[in-house]
């Protein structure tokens, strides 16, 4: 971010990006990271918007944080043509950890509906809008129908979708799930760790776009 430009997100999340390090992201890692910051490239080149949808299994935990962040990041960076979505295989509900986590590292969040799937306005800057996050199929209504890249947040998502219609790209980036800590002494701290391992990595992403 230029020393120049405003700040987008709030105060918190700035904080956040300005000491992240990519000290720890692996060789192998980067090469994938690094075919999604194409992707980018080549749209932002071509003068097409670009949109981006974060495919789990169930759409309760990575997708989300992988959206959100990336989202967030598009904003920090000041990168105005950039969309996230996500989606999953099948519809559950936004797991509740994943927003007292955000709320923890600097979002602000409130909830819209009440049922098994609730929906949820989730800010990361004063002027920006809010993302409405709720769970969801990733060919649904809500999301694009085609001109999007699908970055797979799971395995079990990469094989189970092994064809996202309407796709231009595909790329495979999984996180280890955090679902395996729900309920455990380690829960808090492993959620954190895994919404901070996937704000490094959009981060990294957009640091090699030029704009």
């Amino acid at each position: 971010m230029s020393k120049n430009q405003k700040s987008t997100v709030f105060l918190e999340i700035e904080n956040t990006f300005k000491t992240i390090q990519f000290e720890n992201i692996t060789a192998d890692r980067r090469l994938v990271l690094n075919s999604l910051s194409q992707y980018i490239q080549n749209q932002i080149d071509l003068k097409n918007d670009i949109r981006l949808n974060f495919i789990c299994t169930h759409n309760s935990r990575r997708s989300h944080l992988a959206q959100i962040w990336m989202q967030t990041a598009a904003a920090y960076f000041g990168i105005k043509n950039i969309f996230c979505y996500s989606g999953g295989a099948e519809a559950t509900a936004l797991f509740p950890v994943i927003l007292t986590t955000l709320q923890k590292q600097g979002f602000q969040f409130s909830k819209l509906s009440e049922n098994n799937n609730p929906v949820y306005a989730l800010k990361f800057g004063a002027n920006q809008a809010a993302l409405i996050l709720f769970s969801k199929k990733y060919d649904a209504l809500f999301n694009p129908t085609n001109n999007f890249a699908a970055i797979l947040t799971c395995t079990d998502a990469d094989v189970g979708c092994p064809i996202v219609t309407g796709a231009s790209a595909r790329i495979a980036l999984p996180y280890d799930d955090p679902k395996q800590y729900d309920n455990t002494p380690n829960q808090t701290v492993k959620y954190e760790e895994r919404s901070l391992q996937i704000a490094t990595e959009m981060f990294f992403v957009l640091s090699q776009i030029k704009h």
